[in-house]
Parts: structure tokens; sequence; C-alpha cells
């Protein structure tokens, strides 16, 4: 896909309204991608802060999500080093325990042909139940055994909770993550970024 192809298609997921009338704050698709970009973020879904700024993890899980990296906001921000794709790309509303899942209808539309335009992706992030249950089908029964065994899907991809403040209790229960995973996730970004 040429340059020029891509951005005529990051135009068309801009422009669509797929699944407008599900959408009760209405449509504002949130992503972020170059075909240069090396490191892609595979989320689930923006939230209400988002959907207001239009900025990806413009919130506190992307200050999270950008220690766990070990970048800096102008970094995590370059399209060119750092793609990001949500699994649905406008906020879905909110349900009784937290937001909704991401719309069904928005990975299937678009994610292969945008996928198939970041040719130069090193190294996947994928966060969260509903990206992993795309980027790893024959994933582990929960969220936790599929991260625990992340070095089963090293070295492009890394499989990551949410790094959203409601997963403290997650992350206490868990010590390994800090201790083992931060870490590798770390130094596999570091490389993907200067190779």
């Amino acid at each position: 896909m040429t340059k020029g192809e891509f951005s005529l298609l990051l135009n068309d997921v801009r422009d669509c309204r797929l699944c407008e009338k599900h959408l009760p704050h209405g449509v504002r698709p949130v992503l972020q991608a170059d075909p240069r970009a090396r490191i892609l973020i595979a989320g689930q879904a923006p939230g209400r802060g988002v959907h207001a700024t239009g900025v990806p993890f413009d919130d506190a899980s992307g200050e999270r999500l950008r220690d766990w990296m070990g970048i800096d906001r102008d970094t995590f921000y370059d399209a060119s080093k750092v793609a990001i794709l949500p699994m649905g790309f406008c906020y879905p509303g909110k349900g009784r325990s937290g937001d909704l899942p991401p719309r069904p209808e928005c990975a299937p539309a678009w994610r292969e042909k945008l996928l198939d335009g970041l040719e130069n992706i090193a190294l996947t992030l994928v966060i969260g139940q509903y990206a992993h249950a795309w980027h790893l089908p024959d994933t582990y029964r929960t969220l936790t055994e599929t991260v625990k065994h992340w070095k089963n899907y090293a070295p492009s991809l890394v499989p990551l909770p949410h790094p959203s403040p409601r997963n403290n209790i997650w992350l206490k229960k868990n010590p390994w993550f800090s201790r083992e995973l931060q870490p590798h996730l770390a130094r596999s970004v570091r490389k993907a970024l200067t190779t």
C-alpha cells in the first residue's frame, strides 16, 4: 500500500459512521497510524476523556502505558514511530461496571486494511481482553494467564493488561508483571525504535 493509499484509508476511517446509531456520545474515531511506525499498540476503545480530546491514551492509562514502555509523550505521539489502533475507534459509552466493550462492527470493517498498511511494525503491544481475542485467537482462558505466558509471544508481541488505574488491584496481585514483564517491555520498545 502506498503512503497516499494509506492516507486515503485513514480519511475513510475518520469519516466512518458504521455504528453511529449505537454511540450515545456520537462518532469520533480516535487512532494514530503511519506506514513508517515501528510499534503497534492494539488497545480496546477510547474512554470518555479520550473521546473529548481526540487524542489516544490522553489520560491516566496513557501515563501508565508510557511509563511501562519507557518512552516520553513526544515519542509516544510520533505516528512515524508508534501506531495506536484500538479494537473500536469510537467511545462506546458507559456500562454498569465501566465502559462498554468496543463496538463489534469496527474491527471487521477496518482492522485488516489498516494492519496491511503498517508494514514496518517490529513490536505489537496487545492490550486487554478484546485485543487479545483478535490478535491472539489461540490465547489462554483468562487475561491473566495470557499475560503470564508473555514469553510464548516474544519477541514481536507482548500481551498486556489494560493500564487503567482500575487495574491497580490486578497489578498488586501479580507482582511478577512489574518485576519481569515491564523491564522486558521497555527493552523491546527501545529495540523496536532503534533498529
